[in-house]
């Protein structure tokens, strides 16, 4: 039956070719990614003469309500978005039962990439820099009521040492004003459901923090250990770790995150200070 289903989707989900224009105004020039649910092409727009970012819901996906309902999630939290390191959504059109969006166009390699292919390094001191500058992108996210919930370094665009943050398709927008009649037992459930969100946010930021670290990590045990013992950290570095990856008592809010991180990084410049 899972095979049946591949050979479909792979008949069905069929590309659009280069050249090809979309909605009249949006040639596309290549694809540049493909997720469960959509292809994404990076294209030029004939009126404006700039390059965009189109994603398609996959035509196999586009009679599943649940997949329509994911894509248009999407769509609408980029609406609500007004950030320089976050693409800004142009227009949403369907063609044909086609279902599209279009987006703007930010340049710059991802971080999977870099470490991976390019094998970029990042020391202690630089990792947790773009930690401040994730966390500081995750705050205004969570300030509009938003929660990526797909923080994960391919997510993450590095342009100038500056981060971009994109694919907001497993995003959620939580429910913060509660209906003044609502029951206190469901309001208590949708602040733990905000928390929950929160908290898998911040989980996120640390394995970046600990995918950023282990760039520089050279092993020499053929046996493999924990993060904690591989690697050699300034103990408010590991201890902000520790709270971030849920390993000691959890954080509750950015603010206690952003004040460990400080202190992360003031003991770690006070340690490489000559």
């Amino acid at each position: 039956m899972r095979l049946i289903r591949k050979i479909y989707q792979s008949f069905i989900d069929k590309p659009f070719k280069e050249g090809m224009v979309l909605n009249g105004r949006y040639v596309v020039l290549n694809i540049i990614g493909a997720g469960s649910y959509g292809i994404v092409y990076l294209c030029n727009d004939l009126k404006t003469e700039e390059n965009r970012v189109v994603k398609q819901l996959r035509p196999s996906k586009r009679r599943n309500k649940k997949e329509i309902g994911l894509f248009e999630n999407e769509t609408s939290v980029l609406g609500r978005l007004n950030h320089p390191n976050m693409p800004s959504l142009y227009e949403a059109f369907s063609d044909n039962e086609y279902f599209f969006y279009v987006m703007s166009f930010i340049e710059g390699d991802n971080l999977e990439d870099l470490i991976f292919f390019k094998k970029k390094t990042f020391n202690e001191r630089e990792s947790l820099l773009i930690l401040d500058q994730l966390l500081e992108l995750v705050d205004y996210l969570h300030k509009k009521d938003i929660y990526h919930q797909d923080l994960r370094i391919p997510n993450i665009l590095l342009k100038n040492n500056e981060p971009f943050l994109i694919d907001f398709g497993l995003s959620k927008k939580g429910a913060t004003a509660a209906p003044i009649q609502s029951p206190a037992s469901s309001l208590q459930k949708k602040q733990e459901g905000i928390l929950e969100m929160k908290q898998q946010d911040y989980y996120d930021l640390g394995e970046i923090l600990l995918y950023l670290l282990y760039t520089t990590y050279s092993s020499k045990n053929k046996k493999a250990l924990p993060w904690t013992e591989e690697l050699s950290l300034e103990m408010q570095t590991v201890y902000l770790l520790k709270r971030l990856l849920g390993i000691n008592k959890h954080y509750t809010d950015i603010s206690e995150i952003s004040a460990d991180l400080h202190a992360a990084l003031k003991a770690n410049e006070k340690a490489h200070s000559p």
